[in-house]
């Protein structure tokens, strides 16, 4: 066969294995059912015809397909679908580079952007084009990580406004305070008053989710005890909007921890002019069906496997109405 006989599919597919999830030659090559003279040769022609640049600017077509579907049955204008990751350890990383290159394309000057944060968003920081200032304005929507391993994922609105030269609006205080008293004072507080006004006027706002699996945020720095993500879980929680706990329904649930979050309102958020959600990763759906559901997103980017099953509960829904 000749390779200009390959299928647009194998030869996405098999650039994106090598350029995006860093298999070798040999590992696509398996993973394809191709022998590794063949993927050289796919990957060869993949960068002469301009398929592959910096990255792949092509896609398969069922992520295309599944995309005009989100977009379609969620009422989104615009869904970016990637393929599910072989390595789903890879999946925040491969969606915070397509948010990245969204976010280039979608900004302008004088923007007011607003930012959570969390593992997918800050993987998208490198991918952020260096700008000049343009009068833009970052808002932090909650507050940061007292203790932090390898990545602050709470730096992620100040990266993105040195990355944007753009005056930055940062909650400074812990995102979960001691009790309600205290964050109830700092939210008095008359920068984070004007924080919160800039918060119901974005442009923009970006956000992801969390959930509540021994490999979450919340575990993995030690935001919550055991005992409390227990007690969430009891309580009816499926993961986290802005660290705000909620249903499956997207309600935010009658908890303790709840009162003692130092963030913008998630509800907030549903006045921004663009709202875009980015999260992944088969163990999100629940959290990323809810979050759908609470603040209906004008962008949605995920993963394959997550995009299947939202448009088939979509269809169950309208079936059952």
């Amino acid at each position: 066969m000749a390779e200009t006989e390959v299928s647009d599919d194998l030869r996405t597919r098999v650039a994106w294995l090598y350029y995006m999830e860093g298999m070798t030659q040999d590992e696509v090559a398996k993973h394809v059912g191709l022998n590794r003279a063949r993927v050289l040769r796919i990957l060869a022609n993949a960068r002469n015809d301009g398929s592959v640049q910096i990255r792949v600017t092509t896609k398969e077509s069922k992520c295309v397909a599944l995309e005009r579907k989100l977009e379609s049955l969620w009422g989104l204008e615009r869904a970016i679908v990637v393929p599910t990751p072989t390595d789903i350890s890879k999946t925040n990383k491969i969606i915070g580079k397509e948010l990245a290159s969204y976010f280039n394309s979608a900004t302008t000057p004088d923007m007011s952007i607003g930012l959570g944060w969390g593992s997918t968003l800050t993987n998208g920081v490198p991918g952020i084009e260096q700008m000049q200032p343009s009068g833009m304005k970052v808002i932090s929507l909650l507050g940061g990580l007292t203790r932090v391993s390898k990545v602050n994922p709470s730096e992620f609105a100040w990266r993105v406004a040195d990355k944007l030269a753009a005056e930055c609006f940062l909650m400074a205080g812990p995102v979960f305070t001691p009790d309600k008293i205290t964050r109830d004072a700092l939210m008095g507080h008359s920068g984070i008053v004007e924080l919160q006004q800039r918060a119901r006027m974005l442009d923009m706002a970006i956000v992801s989710v969390g959930d509540l699996t021994p490999h979450s945020i919340f575990a993995e720095y030690g935001l919550l005890s055991q005992e409390e993500i227990a007690s969430l879980e009891r309580a009816g929680a499926v993961g986290d909007i802005l660290c705000r706990f909620v249903d499956a329904d997207g309600e935010i649930i009658n908890h303790p921890v709840n009162d003692r979050v130092f963030a913008v309102h998630p509800h907030d958020l549903r006045q921004a002019r663009k709202l875009v959600l980015a999260s992944g990763g088969w163990h999100k759906y629940t959290i990323i069906l809810a979050a759908m559901r609470m603040l209906s997103p004008s962008v949605l980017v995920t993963d394959e496997e997550i995009a299947n099953r939202l448009c088939a509960e979509e269809r169950n829904v309208a079936q059952d109405g």
